[in-house]
């Protein structure tokens, strides 16, 4: 008796179906590793209440302060940026400070008044001072800040979220060629970190 039979289809490959599912695991568990590591960036960046300078060059720190043109850039999205110097036919050097808020909230760059906001010594919110960043004082020249008031008074209102503000400075140096530092500290409900910018004006 013949008991051999004839199938009467051809059986199926598990192969594409077990492809496709190691395809999707693999998927998932790349998402998984990214936001985990997303997460990880965002709890050590609340653990230091987002008021970090996240620099790549000069740090921004007094010891190495950042140059003419140059922008120090806070973990919570707030950037700041010093220009370089504009030499004026009157002997006087003009230069800008631009906050850029691209944190979650609004901010107060300039403090709580306008007589604190600024100053030509520190601290303030906003330092424009002579001398390098390590100097506590300068010996043997200064630099009058001749628009403090108007500088205080674009500082001062409240910076809202996506937007940017140019805060105009002119200065007079006793001499040509003297070091200034612009510090800038703008403050936050929690720590931020003093920004430093060392130029020069000849």
């Amino acid at each position: 008796m013949d008991t051999d039979q004839t199938p009467t289809s051809t059986p199926t490959s598990d192969t594409p179906r077990g492809f496709y599912g190691c395809a999707i695991a693999v998927a998932v568990l790349t998402c998984l590793v990214a936001l985990g590591a997303w997460a990880l960036a965002e709890f050590e960046k609340g653990l230091d209440g987002y008021g970090q300078l996240e620099q790549s060059g000069p740090s921004g720190y007094v010891a190495d302060p950042l140059g003419p043109g140059a922008t120090a850039r806070y973990e919570d999205g707030l950037k700041v940026t010093v220009s370089r110097p504009r030499p004026e036919p009157d002997g006087t050097y003009s230069l800008t400070v631009t906050y850029e808020n691209d944190t979650d909230e609004e901010l107060l760059p300039g403090g709580e008044s306008p007589e604190a906001g600024v100053s030509a010594y520190g601290p303030a919110p906003l330092v424009v001072r002579a001398g390098t960043s390590l100097d506590d004082y300068a010996s043997g020249y200064s630099v009058s800040w001749l628009n403090r008031r108007e500088s205080a008074a674009t500082l001062m209102p409240t910076l809202g979220t996506d937007k940017k503000r140019t805060v105009p400075i002119r200065v007079k140096p006793s001499r040509k060629g003297i070091p200034v530092t612009v510090e800038v500290d703008p403050p936050s409900a929690g720590f931020r970190e003093t920004a430093y910018f060392q130029l020069t004006l000849d």
